[in-house]
């Protein structure tokens, strides 16, 4: 069951790199700013993305994002995402957090279930919630 809303972040892509062609695969590094639990943040992370023969796009990444008081909160995840117009992708999937924050203690253990886009110009926007 999904809860509540616990991270809101948009960015810009910055980086991409082809892996492979056979299958293809890229690699992409992009940054960001938002909230995480109602602290602000801004972020980077990197993911590698295969394509598969039917078009749809199986993702893993890490990332960091840091409070404005020093504090770091690390992520990784995984995804199934898809291409739309002029380039567009569109992923959802899971993430897994960690952190030494206390106030952002209760992220360690959680499971957030999110919704990732970049549009067309490499405008990303994110949006997760604490899977229950």
């Amino acid at each position: 069951m999904l809860g509540e809303q616990i991270s809101e972040t948009k960015g810009k892509r910055l980086v991409r790199r082809v892996l492979s062609v056979d299958p293809p695969t890229a690699e992409v590094s992009f940054e960001d700013s938002g909230h995480i639990l109602g602290v602000a943040t801004t972020g980077m992370g990197s993911y590698t993305s295969v394509v598969s023969p039917d078009g749809t796009i199986l993702g893993s990444g890490q990332g960091l994002s840091m409070t404005d008081e020093g504090e770091g909160i690390t992520w990784t995840g995984t995804g199934s995402g898809r291409f739309g117009p002029g380039g567009s992708v569109s992923y959802r999937g899971m993430l897994f957090f960690r952190t030494t924050s206390e106030k952002l203690a209760r992220l360690n253990g959680a499971c957030g279930a999110f919704e990732y886009d970049v549009d067309a110009s490499g405008s990303t926007t994110s949006k997760v919630w604490e899977w229950k």
